[in-house]
């Protein structure tokens, strides 16, 4: 008889728990976040289509304010955009160098599958617009607007709709969104970079080097780091790059491995520190000076007849549940690397439509595609929401019909029945932990037979003392309930 095939290794299989409690920290301030993402949103699309409101709306946005002088003459949407969203782009350099030294992403076998599930995540997106356009005769340049996943606003669908994931499928879509944002930060930089100034480039990278060296010399404070960080980023913002690249620069050469002595790495306290800030103030601020797009019956219909705009939802919807899906069976097929025997391929493509919520980078990359086009851009921003919220339906109703599964799997992840704080299921190969389980199924087995023995006397039927009921206490029994 044949040997049964072995795996190298098993996909989406159980995290240890130092990491399961960071992906466990980290959602939950996305998962807060993302709430307030979504209220952002709402307000900035109430703001901008009733009628009396839609001036203050357009003045507010567009009103400038800056030091002139220094080329920081923004609008108030320019500065969400270039400004806020590099703290957002900050967190994300952290995240990326956490997974590239204590992640996931730090061993070769592991990272390459969501790696290259991001990428097709990406790459097929991206190809489904270009052949939409070819079709339609439309622009190319918005090809990288459907590539982008924004994990809060789809952690806030999943605390909506009260959908619970097993942590290992959370944690499969942050990395994913890890991952994404890399490779949109690259794609900014490499795409939407026209006119470069060298001198203030120049000048970024010198303030770079001196932020590394700080850091190296264990130097702390933050009024030595925020205005050397601002001081980077205005340089950054003035060479014609876009100044979000200073934030993931800054982010990436924090310390993110810990020392014996140190219970958290630097990278992991400031990330701490910053992420409520970029969670819970600087990316709903984003999305309420972006998402303010005029909605109509007639503008929702040239959402999806222009090749521009249906090129995006289609992107979504479409090329990035089949990029994601297709890239991880692809790459589990070929790695030998097994699914976990609680969850199915479905799982894989569920989470694969969830990810077709494009939201911030979505829009920021919009606006950067069409800058100059004020139509055309407001008619990418309609359709990134209609895509988005067409992936959230469809992610919906995958992930419902598998939620008993999954609320099972969780009861099973958080069960702690020894009340040591630790889930029993990392505990089965430790002595000490069934030693402390017997003791506490001993207690209650002794109080089964203290409660046995007074129904038995009430009831008048007499119950031999079991073991742990000793003759004294049988005969001192009263009908006293207990």
């Amino acid at each position: 008889m044949a040997a049964p095939r072995t795996h190298d290794r098993t996909f989406l299989g159980r995290l240890s728990l130092p990491e399961r409690n960071f992906v466990a920290d980290a959602l939950r301030t996305e998962t807060v976040g993302g709430v307030l993402l979504l209220l952002a949103a709402i307000a900035a699309l109430v703001w901008a289509n009733i009628p009396a409101l839609h001036s203050s709306y357009e003045s507010i946005s567009h009103h400038h304010l800056g030091p002139a002088a220094l080329g920081l003459d923004l609008s108030v949407q320019h500065w969400a955009a270039e400004g806020l969203l590099a703290i957002f782009f900050f967190v994300a350099g952290i995240e990326l160098k956490r997974e590239l030294v204590a992640g996931d992403l730090r061993d070769p076998r592991a990272a390459a599958l969501p790696v290259v599930a991001a990428l097709c995540g990406m790459a097929v997106p991206a190809v489904v617009y270009a052949l939409t356009n070819a079709t339609g005769g439309g622009s190319f340049a918005g090809w990288a607007v459907p590539t982008a996943t924004d994990i809060a606003f789809a952690l806030a669908v999943l605390a909506v709709i009260g959908t619970s994931l097993p942590s290992s499928l959370r944690a499969f879509l942050l990395t994913l969104a890890v991952v994404d944002d890399l490779f949109a930060i690259l794609i900014i930089a490499i795409f939407f970079t026209t006119d470069i100034d060298f001198v203030a480039l120049g000048g970024a990278v010198v303030g770079l080097a001196v932020f590394w060296v700080l850091l190296r010399k264990g130097v702390s404070g933050w009024y030595v780091y925020v205005p050397l960080a601002l001081v980077i980023w205005g340089l950054m913002y003035n060479s014609g790059i876009h100044a979000t690249i200073a934030g993931v620069a800054m982010g990436l050469m924090l310390r993110c491995h810990r020392h014996e002595d140190e219970e958290h790495s630097p990278g992991e306290r400031i990330e701490h520190l910053v992420r409520p800030l970029s969670a819970g103030l600087v990316v709903p601020l984003f999305a309420l000076f972006s998402a303010g797009v005029a909605v109509s019956g007639g503008a929702l219909g040239d959402v999806f007849t222009k090749p521009e705009t249906l090129g995006v939802v289609l992107g979504l919807v479409v090329g990035k549940a089949v990029g994601i899906f297709g890239g991880t069976w692809l790459t589990a097929r070929f790695t030998r690397a097994s699914l976990s025997d609680d969850l199915t391929w479905p799982d894989v493509f569920a989470v694969a439509t969830l990810a077709g919520i494009g939201f911030t980078v979505s829009l920021l990359i919009g606006d950067l595609a069409f800058k100059g086009n004020a139509v055309l851009t407001d008619e990418v921003k309609a359709a990134v929401l209609t895509g988005s919220l067409i992936a959230a339906a469809c992610a919906t109703t995958l992930l419902k019909i598998r939620n008993a599964k999954y609320r099972a799997l969780c009861a099973e992840e958080e069960r702690d029945e020894d009340l040591d704080g630790i889930p029993d299921i990392y505990e089965q190969e430790e002595p000490a932990y069934h030693l402390r389980m017997a003791e506490i199924l001993e207690r209650k087995a002794a109080e089964h037979r203290r409660l046995a023995a007074w129904k038995s006397a009430d009831s008048g039927t007499p119950a031999e003392a079991g073991e742990g009921t000793t003759a004294g206490e049988w005969n001192g029994h009263t009908r006293r309930r207990p």
